[in-house]
């Protein structure tokens, strides 16, 4: 049986990870302190830990494929259709024979790479709340779509 202090360790370790909107790297930095406190004293603080940190490195790694898409992607669609013979006057760019209809499928995989990543960030931000309630009734949970880096 989980004491108070431990569910609500193991909570906060789990809302910690908001403070990416607020801190860069808050999601990894104040995890990992709350973890590395008290995972020797408790091992349902340790699990949740180890999840909330495998959760963030996973979303990590999923966010750096996804950029690794739809950057050259995007990069290559402007640059294809972009001319050596643009007009530069009066400060204004003017760009001849730009034709995304040639381009639409390698856009289409740009923005659909764009919109997954959106629907990952939306939900994070639910998982981690739907966790946080999980844990403070004291229940041992485990995020999806989850790598297990920290076993």
């Amino acid at each position: 049986m989980e004491t108070i202090t431990e569910k609500n360790t193991a909570t906060f370790i789990h809302l910690s990870t908001l403070t990416q909107y607020f801190i860069p790297f808050g999601n990894y930095i104040f995890p990992i302190l709350l973890w590395t406190t008290k995972k020797d004293k408790s091992e349902f603080v340790d699990h949740h830990g180890k999840q909330v940190l495998n959760f963030q490195l996973s979303l990590l790694l999923y966010t750096l494929v996804l950029g690794m898409i739809a950057i050259p992607i995007f990069l290559i669609t402007v640059f294809n259709n972009v001319s050596l013979e643009a007009i530069i006057n009066d400060n204004n760019v003017i760009i001849n024979n730009f034709n995304i209809a040639d381009n639409i499928g390698m856009l289409t995989i740009g923005i659909m790479a764009l919109f997954i990543f959106g629907c990952l960030k939306v939900a994070e931000f639910f998982l981690i709340i739907y966790a946080s309630i999980k844990t403070s009734n004291g229940e041992l949970y485990k995020y999806p779509i989850t790598i297990p880096f920290i076993k």
